[in-house]
């Protein structure tokens, strides 16, 4: 145990202001109203299309016919899907950092180890959003709910589809959904004990404890990464698949998760906090990014290219409805995606100074977060509202709504323990980090 002659500023509790408060309420509320305002126009008709003409690549895609009419209340729905996978993904990589680093026994990152353990406070709020969209607008956005596509006498049935309905049914789905988040958040929640009450008598025990519920937690996350991946997003495209997608979605999450850890450590030291992290710290947070935007690279093109070299029709109509289906309206986020998730970091985290460099590394985590959104975009708009898809006052309100509440949450969440784990048995290790 650190003894508290070897740690400068050992007590560093962080302040939620009301000014932070009033600021994020402000913009709840402009998310809420634009995205009211979004769905007037929408109801209105009003940037909508008409003509529900059926393109070369969506007819491909939903072969077999069975889809719903489009409403334009499918936008909004859909919108609520998106961010709420993609802040749950963010969250839950709160818990997979710092239990890939227990597993390891790392002690460089104990010195901001509350940053990444208080994301995952934001997952019941999330999870409520999926399963209120689920019970809500399910049958609107997900092709597989309707009941006649497992009906050999109807003319909608899908032998494929029909094949998948030992995974692809509504209580096994709900049965999981559940299950993902309320692993994720009782393992955190326990981990998170542990770390508050190690902070309050010292010793090794909690430490021990928490190495082996990380293990475990890995173990856990190793399965469900991936069918999570699955299910909110790969079975919105029911007839598509790809055996590498968990990876895939893991990597966008993994990645995205430590873009937001970088950008809060880094906000955080520029208001007088976490006097401990130093340059190393900053350098390694900053390798972190440019290793895993390489690698969500590497698995985005090993996918790519898989499909495109085999040109396999049930596979290929996934691309082709990214790049010239639904009149080419997804390309332009399609290509964003690259530019953002891996030019951007390449280009601008390669070299050791701009890695030590705060606004450098916050230009380079703004790049990963927004561009991973826009990758979930691209997965997630085409099989939900295909023509209708845009970036209008729905979208940027929702992504205003959930950001707000995101930093909501893991601000709230940061009060509630001292941001320097006082106890923790590698805390002189961290002090003296140095590459």
């Amino acid at each position: 145990m650190a003894s508290a002659h070897a740690i400068p500023s050992l007590d560093e509790e962080f302040e939620f202001t009301a000014d932070s408060k009033r600021r994020l309420m402000i913009g709840i509320g402009a998310g809420v109203a634009l995205v009211a305002i979004g769905a007037y126009l929408l109801a209105s008709g009003v940037g909508s299309h008409e003509t529900h003409v059926v393109h070369e690549a969506g007819a491909g895609a939903h072969e077999g016919g069975g889809h719903h009419a489009y409403k334009w209340t499918n936008r909004l729905w859909a919108n609520v899907w998106l961010n709420a996978v993609y802040f749950a993904g963010a969250s839950v990589i709160g818990m997979f950092f710092i239990s890939y680093n227990y597993l390891a026994q790392a002690g460089w990152s104990s010195a901001f180890k509350r940053i990444p353990e208080a994301l995952p406070a934001f997952l019941p709020f999330t999870g409520i959003a999926i399963l209120a969209v689920f019970f809500l607008a399910g049958h609107d956005l997900f092709h597989w709910l309707n009941p006649a596509l497992f009906d050999p006498s109807s003319a909608e049935f899908d032998p494929i589809i029909n094949g998948k309905k030992g995974f692809l049914n509504m209580p096994f789905y709900l049965t999981r959904i559940v299950l993902y988040f309320a692993l994720w958040y009782m393992m955190w929640r326990v981990i998170r004990n542990y770390s508050i009450q190690e902070d309050l008598e010292g010793g090794t025990e909690y430490y021990d404890k928490s190495i082996k519920l990380g293990t475990a937690f890995l173990l856990v996350f190793g399965v469900t990464s991936s069918t999570s991946a699955w299910d909110f997003v790969m079975s919105i495209d029911t007839h598509w698949f790809s055996t590498m997608f968990g990876w895939y979605t893991l990597a966008s999450w993994h990645v995205t998760g430590l873009a937001i850890i970088t950008l809060t450590v880094v906000s955080l030291k520029e208001k007088g906090y976490l006097k401990i992290v130093n340059e190393s710290h900053l350098h390694d947070l900053g390798k972190f990014m440019f290793a895993f935007s390489i690698f969500w690279t590497y698995v985005w093109f090993a996918q790519f290219m898989l499909i495109y070299y085999a040109n396999l029709p049930e596979e290929t109509i996934y691309y082709r409805e990214r790049f010239s289906g639904f009149g080419g309206i997804y390309k332009a986020p399609f290509f964003v995606t690259l530019f953002l998730n891996f030019v951007c970091p390449f280009l601008i985290l390669m070299t050791r100074d701009a890695k030590r460099t705060y606004i450098i590394l916050k230009l380079a985590a703004w790049c990963i977060i927004i561009g991973h959104y826009f990758d979930f975009y691209v997965n997630i708009m085409p099989g939900t509202v295909g023509e209708h898809g845009g970036f209008g006052p729905i979208e940027f309100g929702m992504i205003l709504i959930f950001a707000c509440g995101f930093i909501w949450s893991v601000s709230s969440q940061l009060t509630k323990a001292n941001l320097i784990p006082k106890n923790h048995p590698m805390l002189v290790e961290t002090l003296h980090h140095d590459i």
